[in-house]
């Protein structure tokens, strides 16, 4: 995770340094969109970077639970860059559209816009290969507006050549257009990522789904109730109440328990289990496992 934030701010350092040439030679309104873009992205990246470092700070005596949450806050810090951002642009594309200006030295735009395509690329690949180990928030927020530049430069190459070779001098601000409501859609979407970090929300139904099965299929295990879970940064917190047969001795409950915990655990990579167990027949449902 620390490897991947300091590829993200390299690669936000270099494409806002190759992109701001690239506009002061082409006065394109889209190149001038994805050369923001990467300047919020280099931002957002930077803040990732401190995020992820403190998230990954192990608990301690005020931080029980750890500080996973600082990967959700940092979300929500992005989001505002790249809402920003996407405001930006719009406004210097509608005034471009209601004024139109020929693109200068449009080759130039298109081959540093494949330039960042290649590098954009690799950095997504390795995100993914991050995220896909460590179910980070925070790097996939990363991911999530550097997948969007990908669509912004293959737009921006249209805009150039539109523009620039066949003269049509109002492609390019209405692509600027398409970038800014591109760059809003992810913000949206990493916003409602943090805020379910943020308020606990529960796991996915399918994920909650896997684990009554796991706990069920021990022969020793009656039933389930008060299944809670929550996610805070790359931790899964999962906690239950076990019914088993009421006769059964406390050392043999304690040890199904730790049995159906290693197995939540093991299918569930860097989660916390919390095991109740509680004589069969017993408890009722409460109102939540009833809904």
């Amino acid at each position: 995770m620390r490897r991947a934030t300091y590829a993200a701010v390299a690669v936000a350092i270099t494409l806002v340094a190759v992109k701001a040439v690239a506009f002061w030679m082409t006065g394109s309104i889209a190149m001038l969109g994805t050369l923001f873009d990467s300047l919020l992205d280099g931002a957002a990246s930077l803040l990732n970077l401190f995020a992820v470092r403190h998230a990954l700070t192990p608990a301690d005596k005020e931080h029980r639970f750890g500080h996973g949450k600082a990967e959700a806050l940092a979300g929500l810090g992005q989001s505002f860059f790249i809402f920003a951002s996407a405001g930006y642009i719009a406004v210097a594309a509608v005034m471009r559209l209601l004024n139109p200006t020929p693109i200068e030295n449009s080759l130039v735009g298109i081959a540093v816009t494949v330039v960042a395509i290649v590098v954009t690329l690799a950095l997504v690949a390795y995100q993914r290969h991050v995220v896909a180990r460590t179910q980070s928030l925070a790097i996939e927020a990363d991911s999530i507006h550097y997948r969007g530049d990908l669509l912004m430069n293959l737009s921006v190459i249209a805009a150039l050549v539109l523009s620039g070779m066949f003269g049509f001098h109002r492609a390019d601000p209405l692509f600027g257009i398409v970038i800014a409501a591109l760059i809003a859609w992810s913000a949206a979407k990493i916003v409602l990522a943090a805020l379910n970090q943020l308020m606990d929300r529960e796991l996915s139904e399918e994920e909650r789904e896997r684990i009554k099965e796991i706990a069920i299929a021990h022969p020793e295990v009656v039933s389930l109730h008060d299944l809670r879970t929550r996610a805070s940064g790359v931790h899964t917190f999962i906690q239950f109440h076990l019914e088993m047969d009421g006769a059964m001795r406390l050392v043999e409950a304690h040890r199904i328990a730790d049995e159906v915990e290693r197995e939540v655990m093991a299918e569930f990579p860097g989660s916390e289990v919390i095991v109740h167990q509680d004589p069969a027949g017993l408890e009722t449902p409460t109102r939540l496992e009833r809904m």
